[in-house]
């Protein structure tokens, strides 16, 4: 089974913004498959890890290798488990923190493109970053992980 793990940041919206209530911060998945692509394409900053790494450790680990930043310190909010189309189980954690998508400096994967060429490029793990209301991180997210903003939500209204 693969697992991924992961950091969801919030904020809390500030006046003259477009949405009212939180915000979270998601990433537009990069390379050539999501190109073209909005709905289902955007995730919160996660990667796989390996037997022996936590899933805390991980997360924290791939928000640096993803972001290119210190992940934010702060209340981690467990959000528990969701399982992908795929069968990939994603573990998460909200933190609320603030941050300048500009400030992103995303890490890099390499893969063979076009399929087929024998030529390897490389491409940025996120292509961008940016902060959504929740209804407009609903539209956008990766479908299972719409499960972290319902979880987010219940623990904002506690």
């Amino acid at each position: 089974m693969r697992r991924s793990a992961g950091l969801l940041l919030f904020r809390r919206a500030a006046p003259g913004r477009e949405t009212d209530g939180l915000e979270v911060l998601l990433g537009h998945m990069g390379g050539p498959f999501f190109a073209g692509r909005d709905a289902g394409a955007w995730t919160i900053p996660k990667g796989e890890y390996p037997d022996g790494e936590t899933a805390w450790d991980a997360a924290r680990r791939e928000f640096r290798e993803e972001l290119g930043l210190a992940p934010p310190e702060g209340e981690a909010v467990p959000l528990g488990e969701v399982r992908q189309a795929g069968g990939k189980v994603v573990t998460a954690w909200a933190v609320e923190a603030d941050l300048d998508p500009a400030a992103v400096v995303p890490g890099t994967f390499r893969m063979e493109w076009p399929r087929g060429s024998g030529q390897e490029r490389e491409f940025p793990e996120l292509d961008r970053v940016r902060w959504f209301g929740l209804d407009a991180a609903r539209a956008v997210i990766v479908k299972a992980q719409g499960g972290f903003l319902d979880r987010l939500t219940e623990h904002s209204e506690r």
